[in-house]
């Protein structure tokens, strides 16, 4: 017989906890006394006659559960089952423990069993048998038995609720089995192993472009440091050693950070560090010579006086995306991005807006290494239980989201899911998790993702900027565009010697543009949407000194065929002109304009002249002198290509820029 001290204690464990986030949905036996005044009659089992040393090992066994000692209660009910084998509480309560263990299977065996004894007195139990249901996946069930269980007149209102939340949650999850493909999708998450994970906590993985080294953070002892594994020739892991320098140096939390892809920036959640500005801020620290320097506040346009975390760093370290419970959002967290300017200061805040952000928690965003993707958490969207689940959403022409779309079972459970992260080969995922095979709580593991729910494919772009004339490597900032849509893609920014290594999505062919002072601009397009994804396409730079005689051929100024106005798209490129001339108020230029031979000659000067009027036209309608332009038109003259083939013959019909004089 349960005593009223031990009945008390059970009674904690209520039905709530199957609606609302609770760490306790486990001791099953707790819905004996909410349930009591519905049970009838027509059941057989009394627990008041349960054999007395069985009752007493099972009461202790209880006790044992109360302090998380699963394996030692799990022992003790199996003995007390031993002398009374139809023991219905007690296949109850072990069905509560492995589903708080996540052993959802053996949690689904363990009702079963209850059930086939006394399916009268079990009858109420039927809603937390679906949730185990759902953790192993099987959605139809968990549907067929929760509907059992809301037929049920005589259970109370919250009850009812819960009932009826877990009713929506099974049904998101069969109607996005039915739309979604992945029939031959495995889920098999692998262990990162010993060389990463311990029996303390490993999370919030990061990864550099290349994707050879990790960073996470682990706690020990309660407080939290980053690690790094790097991954040899043979692709496996090192063992991870706390990173060097001053980073991990302070006796405060050091939380979920983001290392930039080029592994030289690493941006961090700290609490309660003093010179904060509130309970937690954004943090950065560089990669020297001699380790990683001492953080430094992001300062007020980043941080607030509330809650920032989180933090994913875009692959041109220009967006900074994070979450943060500052007012002004649409719930408690919502995702919010800082956009980077020229001189290296962060802006305010930006709002991802309400197709993004919910009444709920969005947290953990993650900028894939195409700059388009992002991953996020969130439990205000649709879910599959009332914790957060992972979404992924995609960065429009317009530079809007997409609507945020699930990632499905079995990326997402009934249980809570935090970050993840995608490699630059657009597939290999990395989460933490604390599934069966852990080492201790959380580890990490890596997986392949599906294929609707991947990011785009890229490609490798790397080069180096430098002077035309002396060879010498020239720190820049590399605009990329999408050609045909004009998007931005990436806006980056080289190292000190020019060099750079970016990431792009495959399929589309690119503008290249750089800006320097004392330089002409660079403007080039490239056609590499055939480019394998995952290879590299080399784009060294020259930029040519601004001096008399240097000249540059205007790649994105377009007109349509035999006439003479600009082409909307040629605005931006004339847009650099004005800028040069603005910058440099005492030089002159020339504007040349060229056709290939199809044609008549006469027809080609003429034209060649007409275009070359209207780009001179253009720039002095953005306020440059006229006595600082001149025009000419040369027609079929100069060629630069072979006139005899279509290609040759587009480069041909070309508008350059030159300098006169720079005085």
């Amino acid at each position: 017989m349960l005593n009223n001290k031990k009945r008390i204690l059970i009674n904690k464990f209520s039905i709530t906890s199957c609606f609302k986030q609770s760490t306790s949905y486990i001791i099953i036996i707790s819905f004996i006394l909410l349930f009591t005044s519905c049970v009838v009659s027509a059941q057989w089992y009394d627990p008041e006659k349960v054999d007395h040393n069985a009752n007493t090992i099972y009461s202790l066994a209880l006790n044992k559960a109360q302090n998380d000692d699963y394996p030692t209660a799990i022992k003790m009910i199996n003995e007390a089952i031993k002398i009374e084998p139809k023991f219905v509480d007690a296949y109850l309560s072990l069905a509560g423990i492995n589903a708080n263990m996540k052993n959802y299977t053996e949690s689904v065996n363990q009702f079963e069993k209850a059930f086939s004894l006394d399916s009268v007195y079990t009858y109420n139990y039927l809603l937390p048998y679906s949730i185990s249901l759902a953790g192993t996946g099987r959605f139809n069930d968990a549907l067929n038995a929760v509907n059992k269980f809301l037929l049920d007149t005589t259970i109370n209102d919250r009850s009812r609720k819960a009932g009826e939340f877990r009713k929506g949650t099974y049904q998101f999850a069969i109607d996005y089995a039915n739309t979604h493909p992945g029939k031959n999708y495995v889920f098999n998450p692998k262990n990162l192993g010993d060389s990463i994970n311990t029996t303390n906590l490993e999370y919030f993985p990061s990864l550099t472009i290349d994707g050879k080294k990790l960073i996470f953070t682990e706690r020990i002892n309660g407080n939290e440091d980053f690690y790094e594994s790097d991954l040899n020739d043979k692709g496996v892991w090192g063992k991870a050693y706390p990173l060097p320098g001053n980073i991990n140096s302070t006796t405060f939390n050091e939380g979920a950070q983001n290392i930039s892809q080029d592994g030289k920036w690493l941006i961090f959640t700290g609490c309660n560090f003093p010179e904060g500005l509130g309970s937690c801020d954004l943090y950065i620290s560089y990669l020297t010579k001699t380790g990683w320097s001492e953080p430094q506040n992001l300062g007020p346009n980043v941080n607030s006086e509330f809650w920032e975390s989180t933090p994913s760093l875009s692959p041109d370290k220009r967006d900074l995306y994070f979450s943060s419970n500052v007012p002004g959002g649409f719930g408690g967290k919502d995702i919010w991005v800082c956009h980077r300017d020229e001189n290296g200061k962060w802006g305010e805040p930006l709002n991802l807006g309400p197709d993004i952000n919910t009444a709920g928690d969005e947290s953990t965003p993650f900028i894939h290494a195409d700059n388009q993707t992002l991953y996020f958490n969130s439990n205000g969207h649709e879910c599959y239980s009332e914790k957060p689940d992972i979404f992924v959403t995609r960065k429009l022409p317009n530079g809007k989201w997409s609507k945020p779309e699930n990632l499905g079972y079995p990326v997402n459970t009934i249980d809570d899911e935090g970050s993840l992260v995608v490699a630059s080969d657009g597939k290999t995922a990395y989460y933490s998790s604390d599934r069966s095979d852990t080492k201790g709580g959380l580890d990490i593991y890596t997986f392949q993702l599906r294929q609707d729910i991947r990011p785009l494919k890229t490609l490798w772009v790397k080069g180096q900027v430098y002077d035309k004339k002396t060879k010498q490597g020239l720190p820049s900032s590399v605009e990329l565009t999408d050609i045909n849509t004009r998007q931005l893609i990436s806006k980056l920014q080289t190292d000190e010697d020019g060099n750079y290594l970016v990431t792009l999505p495959v399929g589309k062919d690119y503008a290249f543009n750089v800006q320097r002072k004392g330089y002409l601009f660079y403007s080039e397009n490239y056609n590499i949407s055939s480019t394998a994804p995952d290879s590299t396409f080399l784009a060294d730079i020259p930029l040519q000194p601004i001096e008399a005689n240097a000249s540059i051929i205007l790649k994105n100024v377009f007109f349509d065929t035999k006439r003479t106005e600009l082409k909307p798209e040629s605005i931006t490129e004339l847009d650099n002109v004005v800028r040069l001339m603005n910058e440099n108020p005492k030089i002159k230029i020339v504007i040349s304009g060229y056709t290939d031979n199809v044609g008549k000659p006469s027809d080609n000067l003429s034209l060649s002249k007409g275009r070359a009027v209207a780009v001179v036209n253009y720039l002095l309608g953005k306020g440059v002198n006229s006595a600082r332009l001149s025009f000419r038109g040369l027609g079929e003259t100069n060629p630069v290509a072979d006139n005899k083939t279509e290609e040759g013959r587009a480069l041909n019909r070309r508008t350059e820029l030159s300098i006169v004089s720079v005085e």
